[in-house]
């Protein structure tokens, strides 16, 4: 046997198998459903890969799953969350919790990219934490977390020459995860300087786009975290009829017994997870804290565009700050305002007027688990707002988004120019 021969013998299968696998990968058929099992659980994992992938979301969303983007708050999965309300009065939504710890409004826009199409005229909650907006804005590491390729080939597929997508371009440029890829930064480069896709380049984005969506389907949901069985515990301890009155006492009730070592009236795991060697240090310490002046503010306007642009019907809530504890670290009440005005006005003025404000409440027993999460009372009061809103037809209101949220003068806005602005 000649040497040509042994060679291809030794190694022809693995070339073959690498051809194969390949062509399988940029295939455009789908290779793998997702089935019921698979939803339950993935709706409230909080997994990063759900987050980063399509194949989940979509199916979800062309049934009766709705959106609940957030960040840490979404985790706090006590007998009054999201969640658990659903499941135990048996409503015609279920949660599909988007987002975890650092998941800003930048990882939520480019996160919801590739279930436009099953998003489009649907229904969603969004609660929006004061903290994203710090003076930096979105954190790159954070970010990272919550980046994949496969939601920048899914938004370039769909590109166009917009104001909405430039600043979403210039965006992602300013984070560390695109520049691992030469071809897909030169992309968002040409989208971000309104310049055309050539036709050469759509070409790799649509192969790329098949690799990376098989990939998400053979491998998102491998490991996933099950939290059905906690919310199916926590719900069981609700009265079998929703009655307002009963379920705050409930809650109160059920607050008083998790908060017993602490002055705070802070989850008492948590305080002594988080806290208990270290809460004396912080005395006074977020006293020159400030969301009233961050890009957050141009990031947050991608998401409300994407929205306005997809005819979705949110609700956003803004939750509040415990007021113990942001008198203790002397965080100002004030600038807590100014940001939860600012954020109501960039709100309001495009349209979007399904609003919870629960700001003022942080001084409410038990209306929060821990310092900055809402928890047993602040749940419900928000679920007064979410569930009639949920469960029932609603209008979706008329959208005007104005590019002049996108500018650095607004990021910037505060003190006095922003009283009159907003007034």
């Amino acid at each position: 046997m000649d040497t040509k021969k042994k060679l291809f013998k030794i190694f022809g299968p693995v070339i073959l198998a690498g051809i194969l696998l390949t062509l399988f990968l940029v295939s455009p058929f789908n290779v793998r459903k997702v089935n019921q099992h698979t939803l339950q659980v993935a709706a409230l994992s909080q997994s990063k890969n759900i987050f980063k992938g399509n194949a989940v979301k979509q199916k979800a969303f062309e049934e009766n799953y709705v959106p609940f983007f957030g960040s840490s708050e979404l985790s706090r999965m006590d007998a009054f969350h999201p969640a658990s309300l659903a499941e135990r009065y048996d409503r015609n939504y279920r949660p599909f919790l988007l987002g975890g710890p650092g998941s800003t409004s930048l990882a939520q826009f480019y996160g919801m990219q590739g279930s436009l199409a099953q998003l489009k005229g649907k229904k969603a909650v969004m609660i929006i934490s004061p903290q994203w907006f710090v003076k930096q804005g979105t954190n790159p590491a954070a970010f990272s977390l919550y980046y994949s390729n496969l939601e920048t080939v899914s938004w370039l597929k769909h590109v166009n020459d917009g104001k909405m997508d430039r600043f979403a371009a210039e965006r992602l440029l300013a984070m560390p995860t695109i520049q691992n890829d030469h071809i897909l930064k030169k992309a968002v480069l040409q989208v971000k300087d309104g310049q055309k896709l050539s036709s050469s380049m759509q070409t790799y984005i649509d192969l790329k786009y098949n690799q990376l969506k098989h990939e998400d389907q053979l491998f998102s949901t491998l490991a996933l975290k099950d939290n059905t069985e906690k919310i199916a515990k926590v719900a069981a301890k609700l009265p079998a009829t929703y009655d307002q009155a009963k379920l705050d006492a409930l809650a109160y009730q059920m607050g008083a017994k998790k908060t017993n070592n602490n002055p705070f009236d802070i989850d008492d795991r948590f305080f002594d997870k988080n806290l208990r060697d270290k809460y004396f240090k912080l005395k006074n310490k977020q006293s020159s804290y400030n969301y009233v002046s961050s890009p957050e503010y141009s990031d947050f306007e991608l998401v409300l565009n994407q929205f306005a642009e997809n005819n979705m019907n949110v609700m956003f809530v803004i939750p509040p700050v415990n007021e113990k504890w942001s008198n203790y670290t002397g965080l100002s009440r004030e600038m807590l305002q100014a940001c939860t005005e600012k954020i109501k006005y960039q709100l309001r003025s495009q349209g979007f007027t399904n609003i919870v404000d629960l700001s003022k409440d942080g001084g409410e027993r038990y209306f929060m688990q821990d310092t900055i999460h809402l928890g047993w009372r602040g749940w419900l009061k928000m679920d007064q707002a979410v569930g009639p809103f949920l469960s029932t037809d609603q209008k979706t209101p008329t959208y005007k988004i104005n590019d002049y949220f996108y500018t650095k003068e607004w990021q910037k806005l505060e003190g006095q120019a922003l009283n009159e602005k907003v007034k």
